[in-house]
C-alpha cells in the first residue's frame, strides 16, 4: 500500500468513526424532552413579536451606534498614535492598552454604575447610553489597532511620491493612504462588528427598560414569564436570531478575504 493509499484509508476510517459517534449521540438524545425545553411551539408563536420587533431591532440599533462611535474614536486614536507629537502618541497608546486589557463587562458596569455614583454624571441616553458609550470605548481601542495595521500595510512609496508632488502630509493621509487602508481592514472591521453584536448582550447587567431590551435580556425574562416560562425556548429563539444576524456577516468576511487574496 502506497503512502497516498494509507492516507486515504486513514481519512476514510476517521470519517466512519465520526459518523458512528454522531449516530450514537442522536440515538441517546431524548428528543421529546429537547423539543419541550428548547423548541416549545408556544414559546416561538407567543414571543416572536417582542423578540424580533423589539429585541432584535434594539440589538441591531445598539450595534450600529456602538460601531459608528467606536470607529470614529478609533480613527482619532490611530491618527494620534501616528502623529509626530509625542504627547499625542503617549495618550493614544495608554488608552489603547488600557481598554484592550479591560473586559467589556467591567467597562459597562463602570460607566453604567460606577461613574454616576462617583461623580453624579450619567451619559446621555441614561442606562442605555452609558452601556453604548462603554462599548464604543472598548471597540475603539481594537479598531484603532486594526486601522494602524491597515495604514502601515500601504506601501510607503506612495506617501513619498505624494510628498514629492508637494502634497501635505494631512492631504496625503486623507486622499491616498486612508482609502487604501480602509479597503485592507474591511474584513477585520466586519469581524469587530460581529463581536459588537454579541457584546450588546452584556448590557443586561445595568438594567434595561421593557422597550430597551436586547435579545439576551428579552430571552432571559421570557424564561421566567410568558408562554415559554420554565423552559429554555426563548434562549434557543435568541440564539437563532443571533445566528441569522451574524452568519451572513461572517460569510461576507470570508468572501472579502478570498477576494483580497486573489487580488494580491
Amino acid at each position: 500500500m502506497t503512502r497516498r493509499q494509507r492516507q486515504r484509508a486513514t481519512r476514510g476510517a476517521l470519517y466512519v468513526l465520526f459518523l458512528a459517534l454522531v449516530v450514537v449521540v442522536l440515538l441517546m438524545v431524548d428528543w421529546p424532552r429537547v423539543k419541550d425545553n428548547f423548541f416549545l411551539t408556544e414559546g416561538f408563536t407567543g414571543t416572536w413579536q417582542d423578540m424580533i420587533l423589539v429585541a432584535a431591532k434594539n440589538t441591531i440599533l445598539y450595534t450600529i451606534v456602538a460601531f459608528t462611535g467606536g470607529f470614529l474614536l478609533g480613527l482619532i486614536l490611530v491618527l494620534m498614535k501616528l502623529a509626530p507629537v509625542a504627547p499625542f502618541r503617549w495618550v493614544s497608546t495608554a488608552y489603547i492598552e488600557l481598554f484592550r486589557g479591560l473586559p467589556a463587562l467591567v467597562v459597562i458596569l463602570f460607566m453604567g454604575l460606577g461613574v454616576p455614583i462617583a461623580v453624579g454624571w450619567r451619559p446621555p441616553g441614561g442606562t442605555v447610553g452609558a452601556g453604548l458609550l462603554a462599548l464604543m470605548m472598548v471597540s475603539a481601542a481594537y479598531m484603532a489597532e486594526t486601522l494602524r495595521a491597515g495604514i502601515e500595510a500601504v506601501p510607503k512609496g506612495q506617501a513619498e511620491a505624494a510628498a514629492s508632488l508637494g502634497m501635505s502630509s494631512g492631504w496625503t493621509m486623507t486622499s491616498i493612504v486612508m482609502p487604501q487602508a480602509l479597503r485592507i481592514v474591511i474584513p477585520p472591521l466586519t469581524n469587530e462588528l460581529v463581536i459588537l453584536i454579541k457584546d450588546t448582550s452584556l448590557l443586561f447587567v445595568i438594567g434595561l427598560a421593557a422597550n430597551q431590551k436586547e435579545l439576551t435580556t428579552m430571552a432571559r425574562d421570557f424564561m421566567s414569564s410568558g408562554p415559554s416560562a420554565g423552559t429554555a425556548t426563548s434562549l434557543a429563539f435568541a440564539a437563532l436570531l443571533y445566528l441569522a444576524i451574524t452568519l451572513p456577516l461572517t460569510q461576507l468576511v470570508a468572501w472579502m478575504e478570498r477576494k483580497q487574496k486573489r487580488s494580491r
